[in-house]
């Protein structure tokens, strides 16, 4: 198995080329959010943006308006005997209308923000739980749950504060800028030079501090995963830590993934949290700044580059550079949100964009023919090649299934199984028997195709199983795991599952069969009883004769039982033996079983061992062998060498 490489060294060229690389993605991961919402909501976008400018015009209004109080009312004002306050009084109402323009437009692009960002995550959640659908099953064996719904959950509620407050910001912030960058240039260019240099240090002491406590971030959303993972997977296992005595280690537990999550949130905020606080300073010290060559210029106009400043100008350009440096101190303030909104959308990007199931099957499923050909958009089917043999031709679905020399392992570094070779005819009851590890189950994955084959075939009905679409072959058969999962649903819902076009009566007459009518009547509401938390009010046993009752329902060619009856005692399982019986009469039907009572009846039973098939044939023709399957039913080793 290829062994992780745990060089962590990020100095030198290879660190280097880490660092670029994160900065590069997390470039691309906010535009590619961007994208998104622009896609969705161009013109809302489009709204804000008009009225972020029309709010930031007022706003810059208000503060050119110093220069003119200052110089052409209050200063000739104060030099008059009898003052006329008419004017001012005039010029100051027509100020106030634009101010309330700048209120109105301000509250409206707020609001439209927050409706973007709530209809960004609902797509995004939409798109996620689609993504997630068509995920192989190895997917998820290879993911906690925990990790999966910190996704949809941390990982895309932390977008929110990003898109209604972050972005609207950034907005503001550049209008803000290039508007009050003009105004300043004409009115002072000295002066403008001394904030270009105070906006420069800002601007490098933010970007620093960002790219430092940006690996922060990421870690303490891995970490908020790991706690979500290690909740759930606790949640569930609850009876065993209880039955063990294991309360005390998974506290311990926690805590140390815990102090992880606590570590990593502390570093990444404290870095974040004082941004704001310096960019405050540094904007403090270049107002000071301002205001002493401001005061020097209108002291000494002919010394200082020829320029000459009223009273006036240098109060609005005081103002002017509160206004030019604070939206970089928003911006700033902004940083924790960005930084991990950026982290959040990598993990939620990273689940969008896995590797979906592929399916190239050109065999599909019609009124129970098969019929060879691939979809194209008007429904109109297309041949694949010019071939009209007898096996490319519509037949029926019968429930043959062979192997022929399958090798198959879940990683190429580790074969599971080896030279399998099956062959089974149409309505026959195939059982796998073995030992833990054995390979029965690997076998029923690669028949309903949660996992393809690599080397030799595997058919159906004649067909390569890779070659039919797995919607039409999943629909083609049933199948009973040997974990149960109910939905939170009514018990005819759960059973409907199996057909969703059963009716009331087909799902009552597939309990019946299998033996659940009983416990289901004197449920508190019968087939209406909403089962909760995975069915918790149920039996194990309970559980599972509702997941055979789905399987019945679907009345398939080909049946899976996969320790269908493990968790039924004995009397239970003679009952429900009798209704299998009848639901397996006339299918195609496989049977994984460790109470070999409960496959003496099949057609053909298939010893394993290490992923090879060691013996095979009837109970009696096994049991006449005295060799693997005899030491398994009867418990006698003495034959064995």
């Amino acid at each position: 198995m290829r062994q992780p490489n745990f060089n962590r060294n990020n100095g030198g060229p290879r660190g280097q080329n880490l660092t670029a690389t994160l900065d590069k993605n997390k470039k691309n991961t906010l535009i590619r959010l961007f994208r998104i919402v622009m896609k969705h909501y161009k013109w809302y976008i489009a709204t804000v943006l008009l009225c972020i400018v029309i709010s930031s015009i007022t706003s810059l209004a208000s503060t050119l308006f110093t220069k003119t109080l200052i110089d052409d009312y209050i200063v000739p004002l104060t030099q008059v005997d009898n003052p006329q306050y008419a004017s001012l009084l005039q010029t100051l109402f027509k100020l106030g209308l634009i101010l309330m323009a700048g209120v109105i437009c301000s509250y409206t692009y707020n609001r439209l923000m927050i409706y973007v960002s709530q209809g960004t995550q609902l797509k995004l959640r939409k798109q996620l739980f689609e993504r997630m659908e068509q995920l192989p099953i190895s997917y998820f064996d290879s993911h906690s749950h925990g990790e999966l719904m910190s996704t949809y959950t941390n990982d895309v509620d932390s977008l929110r504060q990003v898109i209604s407050t972050s972005m609207a910001q950034v907005f503001n912030s550049i209008i803000t800028i290039v508007v009050t960058f003009t105004s300043m240039i004409v009115l002072s260019i000295p002066l403008t030079l001394v904030s270009l240099f105070m906006a420069f240090v800002m601007m490098l002491v933010t970007t620093r501090l960002g790219k430092w406590s940006r690996g922060f971030f990421r870690t303490q959303q891995e970490s908020l995963a790991r706690v979500n993972g290690f909740i759930e997977e606790m949640m569930t296992g609850q009876k065993v830590v209880k039955v063990f005595c294991h309360e005390q280690r998974a506290i311990n537990d926690f805590e140390d993934i815990n102090e992880q999550l606590r570590s990593s949130a502390y570093n990444a905020n404290k870095i974040a949290n004082i941004v704001m606080p310096i960019n405050g300073n540094l904007g403090n010290l270049g107002y000071v700044l301002i205001a002493v060559v401001g005061a020097t210029i209108a002291l000494n106009p002919s010394s200082f580059l020829h320029a000459s400043l009223s009273l006036g100008t240098i109060v609005a350009f005081l103002q002017l550079n509160k206004s030019f440096t604070q939206p970089i101190s928003h911006v700033s303030q902004q940083i924790n949100s960005v930084l991990n909104a950026s982290v959040g959308a990598e993990r939620v990007f990273r689940l969008l964009d896995a590797e979906p199931e592929t399916d190239n099957g050109e065999w599909k499923l019609e009124n129970g023919n098969w019929v060879k050909g691939k979809e194209e958009p008007n429904g109109a089917q297309q041949k694949t090649d010019n071939r009209n043999t007898s096996n490319e031709r519509p037949h029926k679905v019968e429930g043959d299934v062979d192997f022929q020399h399958v090798d198959f392992g879940y990683v190429p570094e580790k074969q599971v199984l080896f030279d399998i070779n099956i062959n089974t005819s149409p309505g026959q009851k195939i059982a796998f028997v073995g030992g833990t590890g054995a390979g029965k189950t690997t076998i029923i994955n690669l028949i309903n195709r949660f996992y393809d084959v690599k080397e030799g075939n595997i058919f159906y009905d004649g067909i390569p199983i890779n070659d039919i679409s797995k919607e039409s072959l999943r629909r083609s058969m049933s199948i009973v795991l040997q974990e149960t999962h109910l939905f939170t649903a009514t018990v005819l819902d759960n059973i409907r599952y199996g057909r969703l076009d059963a009716t009331d009566e087909e799902c009552r007459e597939a309990a019946r069969l299998v033996g659940a009518d009983d416990f289901i009547r004197r449920l508190s509401n019968g087939y209406h009883t909403v089962l909760n938390a995975d069915g918790g009010n149920l039996s194990q046993g309970e559980r599972q004769l509702l997941a055979i009752a789905r399987a019945a329902v679907a009345n398939p060619p080909v049946l899976i039982l996969d320790e269908a009856t493990s968790s039924i005692d004995t009397r239970t399982e003679q009952l429900v033996q009798r209704g299998m019986d009848s639901i397996m009469r006339g299918r195609t039907t496989f049977v994984i079983a460790h109470r070999l009572s409960t496959v003496r009846n099949a057609d053909q039973i298939i010893v394993l061992d290490h992923g090879q098939i060691i013996e095979s044939g009837s109970h009696d023709e096994l049991l006449q062998l005295k060799g693997k399957y005899y030491q398994l039913y009867t418990g006698d080793t003495s034959l064995l060498s």
